[in-house]
């Protein structure tokens, strides 16, 4: 007899296959990535309606086929399409789903960047700090969790951790003020700028949103980590368009 997998996870997407039913995939703790069958969630009496559209957090029961799984159930505990009504929190959200889309790998565990998109997700609920230092907080731990971030605690050529003011962007690195030539001030790193980025790589994920910054240093991060993912990540993303 065939066992039922029982797994955690987000819908990332779904798309319409045939009259009625719905193929989705979902980030899981236990296997990543994983794609599901769920049958007649088109239609408007199906169990399967609300719990099928992306962003759709909970329990999911799936059954192997040959070639995919079968959602036999789910069990929402969040529906952050719902809550989510502003239209660029709204996007800022697909987004996630979708920056989780392009790192999530199939059949390996992935219990941290879930817990990522989770808090991500809870803290644009909230509004409690600007979009535009979740997105870049989101961003660069995604990074970190994928192994993909530059060194932010020592100077990239002599090693010290004092005076770290220039992100060397060709070496994946900070460089202290005694390692490269004179800079105009608008172009050297606050302190307070190197520290948030100290924070986001160490913090962990139930406190990585827990804090907020001064306009300058949301500039000069905005700038950092929208460079570095530019570096990173090799891919348009639709959502993107409308923030």
């Amino acid at each position: 007899m065939v066992e039922k997998v029982e797994v955690t996870g987000i819908v990332l997407s779904s798309m319409p296959i045939g009259e009625y039913d719905k193929r989705v995939v979902v980030l899981t703790k236990e296997f990543g990535k994983m794609s599901a069958f769920a049958r007649g969630a088109r239609k408007p009496n199906s169990p399967f309606l609300a719990g099928s559209q992306p962003m759709a957090f909970g329990q999911f029961y799936l059954y192997p086929g040959r070639s995919a799984y079968s959602i036999n159930n789910i069990q929402i505990s969040d529906y952050f399409s719902n809550d989510l009504t502003d239209p660029d929190k709204m996007y800022m959200g697909m987004y996630f789903l979708e920056l989780a889309d392009y790192f999530a790998k199939e059949g390996l565990e992935a219990g941290e960047m879930l817990n990522l998109i989770y808090m991500a997700m809870k803290t644009l609920v909230k509004s409690e700090i600007p979009l535009t230092l979740i997105r870049r907080v989101y961003e660069f731990k995604m990074l970190v969790i994928n192994g993909e971030y530059p060194d932010v605690f020592a100077c990239g050529k002599c090693g010290s951790k004092e005076n770290l003011d220039y992100f060397d962007l060709a070496h994946d690195c900070l460089v202290c003020e005694n390692c490269h030539e004179t800079l105009p001030e608008d172009k050297k790193l606050k302190t307070s700028t190197v520290y948030a980025l100290q924070y986001i790589v160490t913090s962990k994920m139930n406190k990585l949103f827990a804090f907020n910054v001064k306009e300058d240093i949301l500039e000069q991060l905005d700038g950092v980590i929208g460079a570095y993912m530019k570096k990173r990540v090799d891919k348009h993303f639709n959502s993107l368009e409308f923030l």
